[in-house]
C-alpha cells in the first residue's frame, strides 16, 4: 500500500521538481533583475548597499548560476550552500524586523524572516544530501 506514494516521492522526476520549486524565486528574481538592471540598482541602494551596480551583477549571477548549478546536479552542494548564505544574509539586512515597531509590518517581517531561515535549511538539505550520496557512490568504487 505504500510501494506506491513511496514510488512515486522518491522518482528522479519528483525530485527535480522540488530543487525546482526550491530555487524558483531565486531564478525569476535574477532574471527580473537582469532584464531590469535599473531596478535592481534601485534594490541595491534601498538597502543601503555599495557599490550597487558590481553588486546587483554579483547578485544576478550569484542567484541565476547557483540555481542552474543545483538543478544541473554539477556541484549542486556548492550552489546550494551559496544560495543558503546568499538567503542568511540577504534576510539578515531586508528583515530586520526585531528593529521595528510593534504592529503589522513587524509582524509580517518577523514572518517572512523565519520562512527564509526555512529556505536556509531546505538548502543545507540539499547540500547535505549531495555531499552524503557523493561519499556512498566513493564507497562503492
Amino acid at each position: 500500500m505504500l510501494e506506491t506514494p513511496r514510488r512515486l516521492f522518491t522518482s528522479p522526476g519528483i525530485y527535480w521538481l522540488a530543487l525546482l520549486g526550491l530555487c524558483a524565486a531565486y531564478l525569476q528574481g535574477g532574471f527580473n533583475k537582469a532584464v531590469d538592471f535599473p531596478a535592481a540598482i534601485a534594490e541595491m541602494k534601498h538597502f543601503g548597499l555599495a557599490p550597487e551596480a558590481p553588486l546587483a551583477i554579483a547578485v544576478i549571477v550569484l542567484e541565476l548560476g547557483a540555481s542552474l548549478m543545483i538543478l544541473a546536479g554539477f556541484y549542486r552542494w556548492l550552489g546550494a550552500l551559496a544560495l543558503g548564505g546568499f538567503t542568511l544574509l540577504a534576510t539578515l539586512v531586508a528583515l530586520r524586523f526585531w528593529e521595528m515597531a510593534p504592529g503589522q509590518e513587524r509582524f509580517m517581517a518577523a514572518n517572512a524572516f523565519f520562512e527564509h531561515l526555512g529556505l536556509v535549511g531546505g538548502f543545507v538539505l540539499v547540500a547535505w544530501h549531495d555531499l552524503q550520496r557523493g561519499r556512498e557512490n566513493r564507497r562503492r568504487e
